[in-house]
């Protein structure tokens, strides 16, 4: 009789995926539930790993001419009223301040006091709080463009909260740019989409589809709104990033004029564009297997952690010399444009608990040294991404090193292309869409559908009727139909310009 195999994270994925992810969150000590209801801790490990993508995208964003600046954490109530789109889609997670102090109440508690004569939205979002304040800077097509991003925190008051992937106050990034054309905005938009889906393939390791949402799915206030979606383990997607052509809409609510170049005032065109923590959630599912995390080495806070083995007394002096004159030269080395981050792990552990800790946690590289390899000039190493464990020369561990992160890199991104391409499929009828997103299981649903290329005409009854018997949305249009063409809608027999992408969702 086979035994089953022992993971270090129970249940595994095929048995609970929704509690298999939060025990990866808590056995890598990214996270946890803070005592406010719907908001999270990140603690150290999740955090660095949050200041590794910060780096990245903000670099990017340097790149492409966006200066960062910083905007207020409350929006007078009347800011918001004034585009009703953006209002009636935010309005149900606002959470509003309404006093400016406590005072002490007759038995001693505190009790709100002086009301404001206009209460205050904490920020789910800034386009009217910046747009606002733009109204002020452009006077003149000369004033144009603008192009800034914020690191902020946001809060929408989410009442079903997951770490990571939906919380009531989460870290996020927001680029608010104006132009003096609608070509110009629009290419902003999709420039900005094209950054984001960059760093999700190649930093993030995680494949992702570049598309437009339908108008049912789009930014409240938006003209346009373009999404990068990525496909998890349990086969449903995650929107990782949006990026919004405003139009003149929040111009005209916010009275961002200027003058052109022929003397006429005219409102500007305005984007926004976001990524927030949730990308971490991204990474989790994407890549982390039933022992935790795994971290592409592009993100990860050590890329190699060097595990000393005492064996007795007699060795420790040497294999510790070893293990730092060994750290010294890792840490010359370069990768991705930052040194190499290597870290000794000097705990007073037992050497399986050590190693494990650093598994779960899903650092690239584990470099055992003991008595041998002092004596050998070798390493003992083994890979997170696939667990192969190898005895090497330490030179030639060191030469190599790069290119092995490297190779950890592609790895990564590789086994998640095949994924989704395992569990992307085109439908041509509706009951083969019916029958992909059905579960055998309706009272608990395995891991089942992924990704259904069919073709759609744009009918919004069509849409809200999917939605409503299989909780399956169109995650978006593809910006690259693929060949695939125009066809016929499989739920209205309509002509379709093209197929969309389904799938349940985060």
């Amino acid at each position: 009789m086979n035994k089953a195999v022992k993971t270090a994270i129970t249940p595994t994925r095929a048995e609970n995926y929704p509690e298999w992810y939060q025990q990866v969150i808590k056995a890598a000590e990214l996270a946890e539930n803070s005592d406010v209801r719907g908001c999270m801790v990140i603690k150290p490990w999740g955090y660095a790993i949050w200041e590794n993508m910060q780096r990245s995208l903000d670099a990017k964003f340097k790149a492409t001419g966006h200066v960062n600046a910083y905007f207020p954490l409350f929006i007078p109530k009347s800011y918001i009223e004034k585009e009703a789109a953006h209002v009636e889609g935010f309005a149900k997670e606002c959470a509003v301040v309404t006093h400016s102090r406590l005072e002490a109440g007759p038995d001693g508690s505190l009790i709100p006091a002086g009301p404001l004569d206009e209460p205050l939205i904490v920020r789910p979002t800034s386009e009217t709080i910046i747009g606002a304040t733009y109204a002020k800077w452009v006077r003149s097509y000369r004033d144009l463009p603008i192009l800034i991003n914020q690191w902020a925190n946001v809060v929408r008051w989410e009442m079903r909260t997951r770490l990571f992937l939906r919380t009531a106050e989460f870290l996020w990034q927001e680029g608010h740019t104006v132009h003096a054309t609608a070509e110009e905005a629009q290419e902003e938009t999709l420039r900005m989409l094209d950054v984001y889906a960059d760093f999700a393939e190649n930093q993030m390791a995680m494949p992702v589809i570049k598309g437009r949402k339908t108008d049912g799915e789009r930014f409240p206030g938006a003209v346009d709104t373009f999404c990068i979606e990525a496909m998890m383990q349990d086969r449903k997607a995650l929107q990782a990033g949006t990026s919004h052509f405003l139009g003149q809409n929040f111009a005209k609510s916010c009275n961002i004029e200027f003058q052109n170049e022929n003397g006429q005032l005219q409102h500007a065109w305005t984007t926004s564009w976001g990524v927030s923590t949730r990308l971490i959630g991204a990474m989790i599912m994407t890549h982390s297997d039933d022992d935790g995390l795994i971290v592409p080495p592009q993100l990860a806070p050590h890329h190699i952690v060097i595990l000393p083995v005492h064996r007795d007394e007699a060795s420790r002096a040497a294999v510790q010399t070893y293990c730092e004159s060994l750290r010294a030269e890792i840490a010359a080395l370069h990768y991705a444009g930052r040194p190499i981050e290597v870290a000794i792990d000097g705990r007073e552990l037992r050497g399986g608990e050590k190693a494990w800790s650093w598994v779960k946690k899903g650092v690239p590289l584990r470099v055992e040294i003991g008595a041998r390899e002092v004596a050998s000039e070798s390493v003992f190493t083994a890979r997170r991404d696939t667990g192969e464990k190898r005895n090497l020369s330490r030179g030639h561990f060191v030469a190599t090193l790069p290119q092995t992160l490297q190779d950890i890199q592609d790895n990564l991104l590789a086994r998640a292309q095949a994924f989704r391409a395992a569990n992307t499929v085109e439908l041509d009828s509706k009951d083969a869409f019916y029958a992909y997103f059905t579960p055998e299981n309706k009272a608990k649903p395995e891991i089942h559908g992924g990704f259904a290329l069919a073709h759609w005409d744009g009918s919004a009854e069509a849409e809200a009727q999917i939605k409503k018997d299989l909780n399956v949305t169109i995650r978006c249009i593809p910006l690259e139909d693929n060949g695939n063409g125009a066809g016929t809608c499989i739920f209205t027999g309509n002509p379709s310009k093209q197929r969309c992408v389904f799938a349940k969702s985060y």
